[in-house]
């Protein structure tokens, strides 16, 4: 098993494409992702993709690829430096991720980058283990907590065809963004 420490997009050899980010309602972004090969030239390249889009949208902690247009099990995560984070992997791309345990269960404010005007409350595992590939190949678990934890269980709801919406308890859970992306 590959260590996410270990690994860096900088390592594939590829420059990222900054790509436009998708907005509900698109039919992509309600679809479940196709599962991937890592190995694949095309997920490299996504995974490249996935970061360089994220690096430059601010407030950005993560992007999945349906989130650009593209059915496929792949995001991109980095929660460094967020007030809420206290485990952190830095920046890692997971394909075909799951999850794979999860416990400490609460509410926490979400918000989306599809989603700009809206923001909700969602329950979500505060503590998980999460198992996936990384580009380029090799099978890897990330075990984490906190902020991270929710951002990766935002990531691969996308990767389900969910929404942050698609988990509110009802309309009293939405709120209105306060600050705009």
């Amino acid at each position: 098993m590959t260590s996410v420490a270990g690994w860096s997009i900088e390592d594939l050899g590829l420059n990222g494409e900054v790509r436009p980010v998708v907005r509900a309602p698109a039919p992509v972004l309600a679809t479940a992702g196709e599962r991937v090969d890592p190995c694949g030239p095309e997920v490299l390249q996504l995974a490249a993709d996935l970061v360089a889009t994220m690096r430059v949208s601010p407030g950005c902690v993560g992007l999945a690829a349906p989130q650009i247009g593209v059915s496929a099990q792949v995001f991109a995560v980095d929660v460094t430096g967020h007030p809420k984070a206290r485990t952190v992997h830095g920046t890692f791309v997971l394909c075909n991720a799951r999850l794979g345990e999860a416990s400490q269960w609460n509410k926490g404010r979400e918000g989306c980058m599809s989603v700009p005007e809206l923001t909700g409350d969602v329950k979500r595992a505060g503590r998980v283990v999460v198992v996936g590939d990384l580009p380029g190949g090799g099978a890897t678990e990330i075990t984490t907590d906190a902020f991270e934890a929710r951002a990766l269980q935002h990531e691969i709801d996308h990767c389900a065809g969910l929404l942050f919406l698609d988990r509110v308890a009802g309309a009293h859970a939405i709120h209105t963004r306060k600050v705009h992306l």
